[in-house]
């Protein structure tokens, strides 16, 4: 199953899309976690994923920046295979520091925000572009500030991360993962470790990007944010996607008994 939106939108260069997966399976031993996911993301798409625990969209998440390696089908970003180079029929995977190569394009936000204790906000965020990228602390600082500036954080700069909310700690981890400027970034659940009223300063921050074109997947539980922001929605449950389609007409009008079902619990 597909889900598609802003047909129109495509990379005009290229035509593709950002993210395009064909029959991904993923297994953990004898445990079956996805069982042949199909779909594509286009380029400054916000693409939410909404499912019960264990239906395998923080899994898939993983699959996209090869932190899991999937047991079959193929994943590609931005028209790449992730994680393996084809020769003819077969597959052949890629060394860490290709894989290290690819993962520079894209920035994951997890749920627990993972801040070095003994750096400060600037720091954190200028942390990868200096070793991965090489650039001078001088250029790294320079963006390390505009960003912190962009989460509404500017006068946290100096602050250690036990000084700072959750919410400011997850918002330094979204600027820490915009440092490497990536094509695509991924969130999983970046809200729910947080306190309710923590949430919104979060999203604010996600519908800023969104507005700015950013490629985004979601993981979420946040409907309200999938509704007003994102252009496509998949639910999943036990590994596959169940439906699909724009959130609004999912969440308003779902097709299938099992969306409705765990609609009926969370709305």
């Amino acid at each position: 199953m597909t889900a598609l939106s802003k047909g129109t939108d495509l990379d005009k260069g290229t035509g593709r899309p950002m993210v395009k997966a064909e029959g991904v399976h993923k297994s953990f031993g004898p445990a079956h976690i996805l069982k042949g996911i199909d779909l594509e993301v286009n380029p400054r798409e916000v693409f939410c994923l909404i499912g019960p625990s264990g239906s395998g969209k923080s899994t898939f998440l993983r699959c996209i920046n090869h932190l899991e390696k999937i047991s079959a089908g193929r994943l590609y970003v931005d028209g790449g295979l992730v994680g393996y180079r084809q020769k003819g029929d077969k597959l052949y995977e890629l060394k860490e520091k290709e894989v290290a190569a690819q993962r520079r394009d894209i920035g994951m936000v997890f749920q627990r925000f993972n801040l070095f204790p003994h750096m400060t906000a600037l720091e954190n965020v200028m942390e990868a572009p200096v070793l991965v990228k090489r650039e001078t602390k001088a250029i790294a600082r320079e963006r390390a500030a505009r960003l912190l500036d962009r989460v509404g954080l500017g006068d946290r700069k100096g602050h250690y991360p036990a000084q700072l909310s959750g919410g400011q700690q997850q918002r330094v981890a979204i600027a820490r993962a915009l440092a490497m400027e990536p094509k695509l970034m991924l969130f999983d659940e970046p809200t729910s470790a947080l306190d309710p009223e923590l949430v919104g300063e979060v999203l604010d921050v996600m519908r800023d990007l969104a507005e700015d074109g950013m490629t985004m997947i979601v993981v979420t539980h946040e409907m309200g944010f999938a509704r007003e922001v994102g252009d496509s929605l998949v639910f999943m449950d036990d590994g596959v996607v169940v439906e699909s389609g724009h959130p609004r007409e999912v969440l308003t009008n779902p097709r299938h008994d099992r969306t409705k079902s765990f609609l009926s619990k969370v709305l």
